[in-house]
């Protein structure tokens, strides 16, 4: 049996490969329900599902009353999502964690090009050796199978690079191949702006090596790919193109320091920590090492990293989109200094390091891949959606000053909510809320994190006194040990108050 398992890898290693990717993805398609960041489930399922129901809850289309004008943020990506989940409900799959297990299963399949073409590439560049080793770390680095089921848009936009990529650098002289890498490369960017530093990049590399004629195809597939699915859709809803892409540009001038401000090395760090050290030391190495031979991936990459560095919001999933092509780059020019040095030596030490990456990897990657991310805000809203008569709740976070947005999509419906913090007057939210009448009330209040929980509840209960104690949502282990890791992730117990005088028997 093993023997023929060997055979089999040495006569198909993509495929032996493909298949161990898939199986993790698989695992995470089952067990990780959640979300991972804001911007995964808020800027893209939230708002597609909306659509769906013809609410649009978060006021981002121009004939809907609060808005405001152009959003920030493409529809192309969200409108994907939104046609998604429109032939889900057209075949009878309505449930919202239903449709999550078909969304996150066609993410997974989505992922698999990475590994595909993360191979091609390498064996393109180098040699089958190499080929595998990337590979293999496409298809099972322990963050990977979770980010690969995720609507996060760093990640899923990474096809699009590797995939012209590819095609560039497998190309025969047909300007056509070059139109259609350039039409690639502009669906990255319109699913995520930033990669087109990464385009700009390549481009740059062809043209230093007088590409020119090529390097034109390449834009006019960019540019065509970039009109038609932003240009024309922004003129369509707000009477001008690339309306939206301006407002983004604009915005991100004018908030960098709005978000999450750190020092330029943490994408290093944050890299260096993904890969696992001593081995991330290695790649690392490898990268700067090889950085004339594939100037191709080192110039886009540097770009791309230097950009982030300097710019002050640092949100470490910024950079995830170019980890692929730091370990494509790293693994050949990490085995071009071992031949080079032709030392015992440090041919020990590479393997000691490789065995610890694997070690650690092996210990990261089961509990990542089966992560139920946000457990207790899912399973709060889920809770919830069992009253159909709901209309209205609130959050109470008073030891913060951001709360956590409740993820509607799982409520099932789209409803009123408030939510009191640090800095909001519970007095004067009451009275232009109007609790004074029973009728604008809230159903439920939900107070999220311990600290105080008692002093607190009898707070809000001074002007909910129908308010009584249901249930608490806990969160999952996963969510338990980064809030203990690092208290910002904010994943604690949430406790669940019915209001009485507005619902008078819980479930239970």
């Amino acid at each position: 049996m093993l023997e023929n398992l060997r055979n089999y890898y040495k006569q198909n290693p993509l495929r032996t490969i493909l298949f161990a990717g898939l199986l993790f993805r698989f695992f995470a398609v089952l067990f990780s329900k959640g979300f991972g960041w804001i911007d995964d489930q808020f800027l893209i399922i939230e708002i597609a599902q909306s659509w769906v129901d013809k609410t649009d809850y978060y006021h981002w289309l121009p004939w809907t009353t609060g808005n405001t004008g152009p959003v920030k943020f493409s529809f192309f990506y969200t409108g994907l999502m939104f046609y998604f989940f429109k032939f889900l409900e057209f075949i009878g799959i309505s449930n919202p964690q239903g449709k999550m297990y078909f969304v996150r299963a066609i993410h997974a399949i989505w992922s698999l090009l990475i590994i595909i073409y993360g191979y091609k590439i390498t064996l393109k560049l180098s040699n089958p050796k190499n080929a595998k080793t990337v590979g293999w770390i496409l298809a099972l680095l322990w963050l990977f199978p979770f980010l690969s089921v995720r609507n996060l848009i760093e990640y899923v936009s990474i096809p699009l690079i590797l995939w012209p990529l590819y095609l560039l650098l497998n190309n025969k002289g047909k300007l056509l191949t070059w139109l259609v890498a350039g039409f690639l490369f502009g669906l990255a960017f319109n699913i995520r702006l930033q990669t087109v530093l990464l385009t700009g990049g390549i481009g740059l590399v062809f043209l230093f090596k007088n590409r020119i004629k090529e390097v034109l195809f390449l834009a006019l597939g960019f540019i065509a790919s970039v009109a038609i699915f932003q240009g024309l859709v922004d003129y369509y809803f707000w009477g001008y193109p690339f309306a939206q892409l301006i407002e983004y540009v604009s915005y991100n001038m004018e908030s960098a320091q709005s978000y999450t401000v750190g020092p330029w090395f943490v994408y290093i760090m944050f890299i260096l920590a993904v890969l696992i050290p001593p081995y991330s030391i290695s790649l690392m190495s490898g990268f700067l090492y090889n950085w004339k031979k594939l100037a191709v991936i080192f110039v886009p990459v540097i770009i791309f990293l230097a950009f982030h560095s300097y710019y002050p919001n640092k949100q470490e999933r910024f950079v995830v989109t170019i980890i692929p092509l730091i370990i494509i780059s790293g693994i050949i020019g990490w085995n071009s200094i071992l031949d080079k040095l032709n030392s015992p030596a440090w041919e020990k030490a590479s393997r000691i390091s490789i065995i610890i990456f694997w070690a650690l990897n092996t210990l990261l990657l089961l509990p990542v891949s089966f992560m139920y991310s946000k457990k207790a805000r899912v399973e709060s809203m889920e809770y919830l959606s069992a009253y159909k008569q709901i209309e209205y709740f609130v959050i109470e976070d008073d030891n913060r000053n951001v709360t956590r947005f409740p993820p509607m999509y799982y409520l099932d419906k789209w409803v009123n909510y408030d939510a009191i913090m640090k800095d909001v007057d519970i007095k004067k939210l009451s009275l232009e809320k109007g609790w004074d009448s029973i009728g604008r009330q809230p159903d439920f209040v939900l107070f999220y994190q311990p600290d105080n929980l008692e002093e607190r509840v009898k707070n809000i209960q001074g002007y909910l006194p129908g308010l009584v104690y249901e249930t608490t949502i806990e969160p999952g282990m996963a969510d338990r040990v980064l809030h203990w890791l690092n208290p910002i992730n904010a994943n604690e117990n949430i406790y669940i108050y019915r209001n009485t005088a507005r619902i008078k028997k819980g479930i239970n």
